[in-house]
């Protein structure tokens, strides 16, 4: 099967925003997909990859003629690589301002491509976000995977496009590579890192935590580096979309709240490879529940990102407990736990229903995501939801 057979959500929005701005801003992780789509959706571009250290150069040392000699309507690959190149752009963009949809960039370090945007291109581009694929996105080659072993490859082999359009492609093979070329490119662009195995290391070890509260001075502890330094990595993950901070939800209730952040792998194939786990015994491993729950809330931020981009998720918890999800949308909350099982017992939603009396914007029914074939009630107020289907209930 080939890459661009799987539709991706976010299509209609890249299109929306090159009829209405000047230029239309793309970030993701590597191997996301966003060449593929930007590619496919403008096949008469003229297409130049700034990971082309010829090209990157010539884009940051001398602008004008890198613009000069690739007129728009152009598509730039990694633009994040020549800085520079931004403020030429403004020129040429400002010189017709109602002249849409004539520069499509890219680049898989959001926040020093973001801060380039603010600095030049304010009001002048769209932006948007390519995550891996969602769970949907892979139709039919999932519909055949709903089994518990065929659960656990998809797990494991996570949703980075390639891996579904090779299938004969072993995930470990396939991340090991990707974990290199990020940790030689991205990461010793970023930061100065003596020994990239010490970053490796952390990696590893923020692995151990997704889906659970970030606790730096513990992680900080293990790795054997200073809180700072982990601070400074841990930026560095979220700027190349390697991972999300999941912040908890804040209400005066009359309780004291936790105010930690969750952290959160962005794919849960790179999860489960950093982990050192396969197919074969991933639904074994104690962390099976915190590796559902990253599934879960990738699915979550995919889905918002292009069908609610106002909404907001949260985490909730006080001294005596807490829910997972707290999706605000449309002056709303709906409060969702994360269960790894097929069938939820009414006891698995006690929680939610306590947070529920808390929280005045909550609404009914609070619910489990998990494996069951069909979403359905369990009681009143309760509702279970088939977790690879979540998108119909929220």
């Amino acid at each position: 099967m080939s890459e661009y057979e799987f539709p991706r959500d976010i299509t209609g929005s890249v299109l929306r925003l090159a009829r209405h701005f000047p230029a239309v801003v793309v970030t993701g992780a590597r191997q996301t997909g966003k060449t593929t789509l930007l590619t496919k959706l403008f096949p008469d571009y003229q297409y130049v990859s700034l990971d082309l250290p010829a090209e990157a150069q010539l884009a940051e040392e001398d602008p004008q003629t890198f613009l000069a000699r690739h007129p728009p309507p152009l598509l730039v690959d990694e633009v994040q690589y020549a800085p520079k190149l931004f403020r030429y752009l403004k020129v040429e963009i400002d010189r017709n301002r109602n002249a849409n949809g004539r520069y499509i960039l890219t680049g898989s370090q959001k926040l020093s491509l973001m801060r380039e945007v603010s600095d030049s291109l304010a009001g002048r581009c769209g932006v948007l976000e390519l995550e891996a694929l969602a769970i949907h996105e892979l139709g039919e080659v999932f519909a055949k995977r709903e089994t518990t072993a065929g659960i656990a490859e998809v797990l494991v082999r996570g949703f980075m496009p390639q891996l579904w359009k090779d299938l004969a492609l072993r995930p470990a093979d396939f991340f090991s590579g990707y974990q290199a070329t990020y940790l030689e490119r991205d990461v010793r662009q970023i930061l100065n890192v003596s020994s990239l195995r010490d970053f490796d290391r952390f990696m590893r070890a923020a692995a151990v935590r997704s889906g659970q509260l970030l606790n730096k001075s513990e992680l900080a502890k293990e790795v054997g580096i200073s809180t700072k330094t982990i601070n400074e990595w841990l930026g560095v993950l979220e700027a190349t979309n390697q991972i999300t901070i999941l912040e908890p939800y804040f209400a005066n209730v009359g309780k004291r709240l936790v105010k930690t952040p969750k952290l959160y792998f962005n794919d849960v194939g790179l999860l489960c490879f950093l982990l050192g786990l396969n197919r074969h015994v991933v639904t074994q491993t104690y962390l099976i529940g915190a590796i559902w729950e990253t599934f879960l809330y990738g699915e979550l931020r995919k889905y918002l990102s292009i069908e609610a981009p106002e909404a907001s998720v949260w985490f909730y918890r006080d001294q005596s407990r807490e829910v997972d999800f707290v999706i605000e949308r449309d002056g709303h909350l709906s409060l969702a736990e994360s269960k790894w099982k097929e069938i939820p017992a009414a006891k698995d939603f006690e929680q939610a229903i306590a947070a529920h009396e808390l929280l005045p914007l909550a609404r009914w029914p609070v619910m489990v995501f998990c494996r069951t074939r069909q979403s359905h009630p369990v009681t009143e107020n309760r509702l279970a939801v088939n977790g690879f289907k979540l998108r119909d209930h929220i």
